[in-house]
């Protein structure tokens, strides 16, 4: 009897010291964060507080060749001991005695483990003794499987690299799921003696621990005795390699925005992240000692940024490498210029082959001049935007009105920033506004997706996806546009691939600008200095597009053909297009000019049942909504649900603030007593 209580006794009191005084398995958790890309592939990772590379390790991240290796060198029977191996230990005190010195420890990994997440201070039989009943501890607590993942993450390879993960990605360059057996077998031998035999530093060491767990495994018939013998053939790494520091400004953005998720997954592509990343690199180099490079490649269906290169080297303080320029707003040059062209399209202003003048204007004191101060006169709407010619956009910005061309710009989740005080004018057309190489691949993936607009997400700021609501424009002027870009010439050295392409330079060559896209694939270019200084002699033609090109070859991304044209879209001869077509007719300041008083009068903007979206300024105050006819006589007179608007007027684009959201009916009445009406919904 006294023996069973003095027996339940120390049950008992086992049982409470083990609870009073548990293994610090929390502390073991303490692992360095990642952010990955969509694959699980390493982008960035944070070190730990102490300043270790621990990263998380199972064993199904491991080459199945190194577990079975490290099994039969350190622990052959580990799934069948409870922590501790009496064999083993009885091994080692064996020939301590006869040998006079430590030959086995005689450790299983769960006493490894032990030691790992609570140091020892030196060995000896207490120490020894402490790791025995931590051992025994921890098998109550996790499953061997759990015990495994603990040493994968925890043995130590010399400096502060922790774990079988950072050892290969810092000895061998890759991930460990795919091992040679030379780099299993050392992989396995350096946590003995992690610091005499780090390859980099003493290859002889490290050459003679991989030999003695090449024969300890063929011994164990793990391996062949003949793989042994090729794999002992293999070099040591002699060099450390840095872990892998992909999207560095993306890495940061997710750790700031989520500091205790030790794992974030991105939308990122890290085989193309890592070459858009070299190719900015080599391309800065070019330009200038000051010049940075941002890249920004998404998928234009999906939403997903499957690239963001914010810099030409995020360490590169001569360039500012620190600042995210994939969202700093610039002014875009001409980049936003097909979506006037756009607008044009699609109100039925102009088609490919209408003949608009490319001739010094004056818009109401606003008189843009091209790129190279010279002037093409009469050319097709097709040459006037493959030349990117200043004039002619004008006159269709002024046509289809600036305020608009921004309200569209709100439907694809763009919001560009004005100069403060300022109201929607001309001069957007020519970059006069702020927007980020991110937004501005935004646009022009919904040009890419049929004029859908789409929100591009990396996986930690935005969610991808389409965006609900209105087109961006509709279908048939998205591929109007398509089809012209995709015929502007590629810059000097570059193959023609077929994609549709837009270039800009920013007043004073501070930016220079160059965004395309294929069938699906959108990439934007952005070139200068992150300090807003000028790079005399940067464009977007020769600076910013061969980069374009460039990033569409090397991305590993195959091209994506164009997609159909749909329903409605034809590319029309000029001499099969109807009279009001045929030349765009209306001149500066949106006068009516002659050719075309005697065609029917008609509303064309807004047409007849649409339901048009309220735009609003930075203030929240209604914005007018710029009405268009085409045909008739000057004077006009506009009515808006039978009240007279505004004073005669000889513009063909007038403003209207209209009262509220709801139905309304439109007027129009010419010279000669012609009228037309719609009726539209306006809506907030």
């Amino acid at each position: 009897m006294a023996v069973g209580l003095v027996a339940v006794g120390a049950v008992v009191g086992l049982e409470a010291a083990d609870r009073a005084f548990p293994p610090p398995l929390a502390e073991a958790g303490m692992v360095s964060a990642e952010v990955q890309d969509r694959d699980g592939r390493l982008l960035r990772a944070f070190a730990t507080p102490d300043g270790l590379w621990r990263l998380r390790t199972q064993a199904r991240d491991v080459d199945p060749r190194f577990v079975s290796m490290l099994l039969a060198y350190e622990d052959q029977r580990f799934y069948h001991h409870s922590g501790v191996d009496p064999r083993a230990l009885l091994r080692a005190a064996f020939q301590a005695l006869t040998h006079g010195r430590i030959l086995s420890g005689g450790s299983t990994l769960s006493m490894q483990v032990a030691r790992l997440i609570e140091p020892r201070e030196a060995r000896s039989l207490g120490a020894k003794l402490r790791q025995v009943l931590r051992a025994l501890q921890i098998e109550r607590r996790l499953s061997k499987a759990e015990i495994l993942d603990l040493y994968l993450t925890h043995a130590p390879y010399g400096g502060n690299l922790e774990g079988v993960r950072s050892a290969s990605l810092a000895y061998f360059g890759k991930e460990p799921r795919r091992l040679s057996l030379g780099e299993a077998a050392l992989l396995v031998a350096l946590p003995q003696l992690p610091e005499r035999r780090r390859p980099d530093r003493n290859a002889k060491l490290a050459e003679a621990a991989r030999q003695r767990v090449l024969d300890r495994a063929a011994v164990a018939a793990v391996i062949g005795a003949g793989e042994a013998e090729r794999a002992a053939l293999a070099p040591v790494p002699a060099t450390r390699q840095a872990l892998p520091t992909l999207a560095a400004h993306l890495a940061e953005a997710a750790r700031r925005r989520a500091p205790a998720v030790m794992v974030q997954r991105t939308t990122v592509q890290a085989p193309v992240q890592a070459r858009l990343e070299a190719l900015a690199a080599s391309a800065a180099a070019k330009a200038g000692p000051r010049v940075s490079v941002a890249i920004v490649m998404a998928d234009s269906q999906s939403g997903e940024i499957l690239a963001e290169v914010g810099s030409a080297g995020y360490l590169d303080s001569a360039r500012s490498g620190w600042i995210d320029m994939t969202r700093v707003p610039r002014s875009p040059g001409s980049t936003l210029k097909p979506f006037i062209y756009g607008l044009a399209f699609e109100e039925g202003l102009v088609s490919q082959e209408t003949i608009i003048e490319d001739r010094p204007a004056d818009f109401f004191g606003y008189r843009p001049r091209n790129f190279d101060m010279r002037y093409q006169g009469d050319v097709t709407i097709r040459q006037a935007l493959q030349l990117s010619l200043n004039v002619p956009a004008i006159r269709l910005l002024d046509a289809v009105g600036p305020s608009r061309l921004m309200v569209r710009f709100r439907r694809a989740g763009v919001r560009p920033a004005l100069p403060a005080g300022e109201v929607p004018g001309l001069a957007i057309g020519l970059g006069g506004l702020g927007i980020s190489l991110r937004d501005l691949v935004q646009l022009y993936a919904a040009l890419a997706n049929g004029g859908r607009p789409v929100q591009l997400g990396d996986g930690v700021e935005g969610e991808p996806g389409l965006v609900d609501g209105a087109p961006l424009i509709d279908p048939v002027a998205a591929w109007h546009v398509a089809d012209i870009l995709s015929g502007v010439l590629p810059p000097s050295g570059s193959r023609r691939s077929g994609i549709a392409y837009k270039t800009g330079t920013s007043y004073g060559y501070r930016d220079a600008w160059s965004v395309g896209y294929d069938g699906r694939m959108v990439i934007g270019v952005w070139v200068g200095r992150a300090d807003n200084g000028a790079v005399p002699g940067i464009t977007g033609y020769a600076t910013a597009a061969p980069i374009l090109f460039e990033a569409f070859a090397k991305s590993g991304v195959g091209l994506t053909p164009m997609p159909r044209a749909p329903a409605g879209a034809v590319r029309l001869a000029q001499a099969a297009l109807p009279p009001s077509l045929r030349r765009f007719s209306a001149g500066p300041a949106g006068l009516v000019s002659a050719r075309a008083e005697d065609a029917p009068l008609q509303i064309v903007y807004p047409p007849e049942g649409a339901k048009v979206e309220l735009g609003t300024d930075a203030a929240g105050a209604t914005l007018p909504l710029m009405l268009k006819l085409q045909g008739g006589r000057a004077p006009y007179r506009w009515l808006a649900n039978g009240k007279p608007l505004t004073t005669l007027s000889r513009r063909r684009v007038n403003p209207w603030l209209p009262d509220g959201a709801g139905f309304s009916k439109l007027t129009v009445i010419d010279a000669r007593g012609r009228a037309a009406s719609v009726s539209v919904f306006l809506q907030e």
